[in-house]
């Protein structure tokens, strides 16, 4: 497995201020490189005393460091097409695609994860998940919050979690490690998040409360958007203690789909869920299928 493991600090808490970068170059599971460099920040010489305290770097460190867009031109063909990690990337991923965007530079593309999200599916139950903590109980010597220490210490977290985890490939993360993997790309991006698995629970109806002359009685019965009245878990226990059938997804077996609050920011540009959508089309070819809303739910039950 290839990969660089990528490391920012900043001159204030602004993400578009990057004072040093840290890459370590891993290849066939070994570190063969670490590297760093410092970078004048655009609100130079402008520091803030916090971040100093943290990282040590001061304005007369930087003064005769290039700036980000000087550095660019070094550093893009680097990560270019390659896989990325960072420990805790919505920072550090955050800070290169802030600091591109105010000198109005192209993002590159690349694959990355989180060493931080990932941790967590390894070594569970610690009480916190930062890299000092990690490198500990794993015995990884770290001078920290310098950006080539931090990448290293990275580079070794994340050759220790895949041994343990068993990751032969990227390809494993999304089982193994239940980490999705985030993109960058020119004009935008997707996240590295932790793939959360749920357990729906079972939800079983009271044969003494069946009411055969309910309309939902012996029906398959569908929820889509968010209820007003009661969470959906609630409403399905009623249907369930009717005599009804939940479904989880619209189907020709469907007899009735009620309709909550839609997220605008879900459905499509027709305001409609997938789930509708789909009703609609089942309609459309004859099914008896039946779309109501919540307040005739309601007035049924």
């Amino acid at each position: 497995m290839d990969f660089i493991t990528i490391d920012f600090e900043t001159a204030t808490p602004d993400r578009n201020s990057p004072c040093e970068i840290g890459l370590t170059f891993v290849e066939n599971n070994q570190i063969k490189d670490v590297k760093s460099w410092l970078i004048k920040p655009i609100y130079y010489p402008d520091f803030d005393g916090f971040c100093v305290s943290i990282h040590g770097i001061t304005p007369s460190l930087v003064k005769n460091a290039p700036n980000f867009k000087e550095l660019w031109e070094e550093i893009e063909p680097l990560v270019k097409n390659k896989f990325l990690i960072a420990h805790n990337a919505g920072f550090d991923i955050s800070v290169l695609r802030r600091t591109l965007d105010t000198y109005k530079i192209p993002y590159p593309n690349f694959s990355y994860s989180c060493s931080y999200i990932f941790s967590k599916k390894v070594w569970q139950g610690l009480p916190d998940y930062g890299l000092a903590t990690l490198c500990r109980i794993n015995n990884i010597s770290l001078n920290h919050h310098r950006a080539a220490a931090d990448s290293e210490a990275t580079a070794k977290l994340s050759l220790k979690a895949f041994e343990i985890a068993g990751i032969n490939t990227f390809d494993d993360f999304p089982s193994k490690l239940q980490t999705s993997i985030g993109q960058v790309f020119e004009g935008g991006y997707r996240p590295s998040e932790s793939k959360r698995t749920y357990k729906p629970r079972e939800i079983i109806g009271n044969p003494q409360k069946h009411n055969p002359e309910s309309i939902f009685y012996g029906r398959t019965v569908v929820f889509t958007g968010t209820l007003a009245s009661m969470p959906r878990n609630e409403a399905q226990q009623i249907i369930a203690d009717i005599g009804g059938i939940n479904g989880s997804g619209v189907s020709r077996e469907t007899d009735f789909l009620i309709v909550g609050q839609q997220d605008y920011r879900l459905v499509g540009d027709d305001g409609m869920s997938n789930k509708q959508e789909k009703a609609i089309k089942l309609i459309e070819k004859g099914s008896e299928l039946e779309v109501i809303s919540e307040v005739e739910f309601l007035k049924n039950i």
